[in-house]
Parts: C-alpha cells; sequence; structure tokens
C-alpha cells in the first residue's frame, strides 16, 4: 500500500503537473516517461530525469514512490502522519541581511534531513548573493566578499536545494527568517512558491524547556549538552540544530504529540509575552 507523508511544497506550472496527473491516472510511470511524455524533453539522463521529475512530483500529497522507483497516485491520507513517519529538512542559512523581501540574499544554506532518530548533512554550500556583505554580517558569520566570489549563484544550485526540501517537513530555529529567505530566492531562480508545515526550535523550545531565558540556539543546545562547531555558519547551526529537535522530538513524545498536526500546533501556542516583540536578523537577535 503507498502512503504519504506532509512535507514542502514547491508548486511549478500547475499545468505541467494536472498532465502528469492525467498519465499517472492510468498507471505509474517513471521519471524517464515523465520527463518525455510530460515535459516534453524527448532525451534526458536518468539524473536530470529523476531531479526534474522531483522538483515537479516530489512533493504532492496526491503522489508517491513505489518501491521500484516508479511514480504512482495515491488516495488521501488518513489523517496526520505520525512525528516519527515523516522526514524533516533542518535549515539553516546565512545571509547578506536581515530583510529577505528588500533584497538581501544568501551567502550560504545548509540542510540536515532528520529521519529515524538521527541526523545526516545532505546539502552545504556558499553561495554568490550578487551584492555585498555587510561589515556587521562579516564580523558575525566570517563569511566575506572574497569567500563567495567564486561560488555559485543561488540560481545554479536552486535544483539542488529544491531537491533537499521536496517531501520534508522544514525546520528551522527561528524557522520564518530561513523560510523567508529560501522562499525568496526559490521564487526568483525558479518561479517556485515554497509551501507546507514548517517547525520552528525556537517556538518548540518555548513550550518544552521550562527556566530558559533566552532560547538562542547557544542556550538551547547548552541546556542539552550539543556541541556547536562553526557557531553563526550554516553547516554548524544546522547540524546544531538538528541535534536540539531531536532532543525536542523527544520531550514533545513525551508530552504525548503524536503526529506532524500536533507538532505544529505545540509550535504555534506562544505565550502572550512573546508575542509583541520579534526581531527580524537571526544573527543578532536573541533567539538565535
Amino acid at each position: 500500500m503507498v502512503t504519504t507523508s506532509a512535507g514542502v511544497i514547491l508548486r511549478p506550472d500547475g499545468t505541467l503537473v494536472d498532465r502528469a496527473l492525467r498519465l499517472l491516472d492510468g498507471a505509474p510511470a517513471d521519471s524517464g516517461r515523465l520527463t518525455r511524455d510530460v515535459l516534453g524533453i524527448p532525451i534526458a539522463s536518468p539524473a536530470v530525469a529523476e531531479r526534474l521529475v522531483t522538483a515537479l512530483l516530489g512533493s504532492d500529497p496526491r503522489v508517491a514512490r513505489l518501491a521500484d522507483g516508479r511514480w504512482a497516485l495515491v488516495g488521501s491520507p488518513a489523517g496526520s502522519p505520525g512525528v516519527a513517519d515523516c522526514v524533516y529538512a533542518v535549515v539553516d542559512v546565512e545571509t547578506t541581511g536581515s530583510m529577505a523581501g528588500r533584497g538581501d540574499r544568501i551567502t550560504e544554506i545548509a540542510v540536515v534531513l532528520v529521519r529515524n532518530g538521527a541526523s545526516e548533512t545532505v546539502y552545504q554550500q556558499l553561495v554568490n548573493p550578487g551584492r555585498p556583505i555587510s561589515r556587521q554580517v562579516t564580523m558575525v558569520t566570517g563569511i566575506t566578499d572574497s569567500m563567495v566570489r567564486g561560488a555559485p549563484t543561488f540560481s545554479e544550485i536552486a535544483d539542488d536545494v529544491i531537491a533537499a526540501l521536496a517531501g520534508r517537513v522544514f525546520v528551522a530555529h527561528n524557522a520564518g527568517f530561513d523560510w523567508r529567505f529560501v522562499s525568496a530566492e526559490l521564487r526568483r531562480a525558479r518561479g517556485f512558491a515554497l509551501e507546507g508545515p514548517r517547525i520552528c526550535t525556537v517556538r518548540l523550545s518555548r513550550r518544552l524547556i521550562k527556566g530558559l531565558k533566552s532560547r538562542s540556539l547557544d542556550n538551547v543546545a547548552q541546556f542539552f549538552g550539543v556541541e556547536i562547531e562553526e557557531r553563526h555558519r550554516a553547516g554548524g547551526d544546522a547540524r546544531a540544530t538538528a541535534c536540539v529537535f531531536l532532543r525536542l522530538l523527544a520531550l514533545a513524545g513525551e508530552a504525548g504529540v503524536a503526529t506532524l498536526t500536533e507538532l505544529a500546533a505545540l509550535g504555534e501556542r506562544r505565550g502572550r509575552k512573546h508575542r509583541k516583540k520579534r526581531r527580524a536578523h537571526p544573527t543578532s537577535m536573541d533567539e538565535v
């Protein structure tokens, strides 16, 4: 039986998705056939076909992979998936500044997968932002203009980022910040809208850890005995956040949280004292 799990959805041209769904309504199909018959690319290597179809369908809840790698339609999932059944993409970005909507760009991104109680770094890359990095940011992150000058632009790595995120639950420390920047970059590079559940470890820590004056990554990591290597670099912070997230999942389980919907709802409940004050930049705000 084919099942689905909730995760990030990157929605491309709806016409192509509809065409793919019609094709799969007849029978399951592999990536090569979908690339040929839906995308109109008659000759594509297996690796290219896999990447293109994953970007198109990889996070669509109406579609899943069979054991043999083919794509197939599935019925509506019965309720929310269990916390243990989900795969989580823990994301951290470093940026030129704090305002994704006002021209600031990503300078480094890392994605760490969390599944079955373990974590694994699947993507880490410096990014040429196409604009100067402020001195304040360089002082915090150590990332300089010269370090990113020869790095790829986000447009050049967008497909790799999509592959790392698609179908997985987006997790970050101060998730709104990272989500906004990744969303802006994907929209600019590929015209994709980033949708789906996201989990914020700052908010989870407020609910699950009592007595901490600050929910900064440093403080929460110290509480759990997690060492942060390369602080304020995307890879180091993402790996530390993944370790923190695993500890928070254990506490959530002890509190009776069993489904993704319940976990997301736990993170959305905020104390009154936290509702008014929100600062944008993750390298300067107390909670990162």
